[in-house]
């Protein structure tokens, strides 16, 4: 087994459908897995189980949110590459993974590939694909996100893997700072694109952006905690920027903001449990490194 291709869904049943028939007529499934864990869905997600009997299936119950279900599912993984994509999220390249496998090929420093992703609603992957430039983009880059990207299998498990002591929003930048640690590269390519199947718009006036502005205020802060030798004064900027930015100018920010704080103090004994200091001179390396680019 070559190539195991991971997703985490939570009630999107649609956007995992279509993504899974996408990855039905580009991916050879005798030679490679498709692993699929549905977290706590309440919207009939289960019934793609038979639909789709050539995937390896996890159910659970109850939701333990998407960092633990990674971390759950990679440890099922038998690949020598994890490819890991969001439920609504597909690549757009017929032949991605003999680009993965090539790129990895090249150079053996890199543990980490970032794809090119594409935001938008498109009528067809040709009109997605017209959104990004003919030339080559690629380059050595700090960060990559969970709606498309591949990792080795020896450089995952050369981490902690994807932390359990955060549930939603943050928990590649984790794995992304482990893997620097261990001195190896992160590439951003667009030789492999994906298309990230949300709406703009929408998602800038969702009510959903407080529930994210919560969970990100809370999990950078206990990021600072873990990795940052002395992470007191980041802390400190982080807390003031956010409320001079978000709490200050809207009620429910406000709200979310306090309650942040509420939840680090109630759960920072348990995530001092991971603390794991990181060399300054990885953290200012992680800092000097490009981000990846988005479309």
């Amino acid at each position: 087994m070559k190539v195991s291709i991971l997703i985490v869904s939570k009630n999107r049943k649609e956007e995992l459908a279509f993504t899974l028939r996408r990855l039905k007529s580009i991916v050879n499934v005798s030679n490679h897995e498709v692993l699929i864990l549905l977290d706590g869905c309440t919207d009939g997600s289960e019934e793609l189980v038979n639909k789709f009997d050539w995937i390896s299936w996890t159910v659970l119950n109850e939701s333990i949110g998407a960092s633990r279900a990674r971390n759950y599912l990679y440890k099922k993984a038998i690949g020598t590459i994890f490819i890991g994509f969001d439920d609504d999220a597909h690549p757009l390249q017929d032949d991605f993974i003999t680009i993965v496998e090539s790129i990895f090929e090249e150079d053996n420093n890199i543990a980490i590939i970032a794809f090119q992703e594409i935001k938008g609603i498109f009528n067809s992957d040709k009109e997605a694909l017209s959104q990004k430039t003919d030339q080559r983009v690629e380059y050595l880059c700090n960060e990559f996100v969970g709606c498309g990207f591949a990792i080795t299998k020896s450089a995952y498990l050369a981490t902690n893997g994807f932390p359990l002591w955060i549930d939603i929003y943050g928990e590649e930048s984790c794995v992304a700072v482990e893997v620097l640690a261990n001195k190896k590269d992160i590439l951003y390519t667009n030789r492999v694109s994906v298309n990230h199947r949300v709406n703009k718009q929408a998602r800038l006036n969702d009510s959903m952006n407080y529930f994210r502005f919560e969970k990100q205020l809370k999990n950078t802060a206990f990021y600072f905690i873990v990795y940052h030798k002395n992470p007191s004064f980041k802390i400190i900027k982080l807390f003031w920027h956010n409320f001079k930015k978000y709490a200050i100018k809207d009620i429910k920010f406000f709200k979310r903001y306090f309650k942040a704080i509420g939840v680090i103090i109630l759960e920072l004994p348990k995530v001092l449990k991971y603390r794991k200091p990181i060399s300054k001179s990885i953290i200012k390396r992680k800092q000097e490194l490009a981000s990846p680019v988005f479309y």
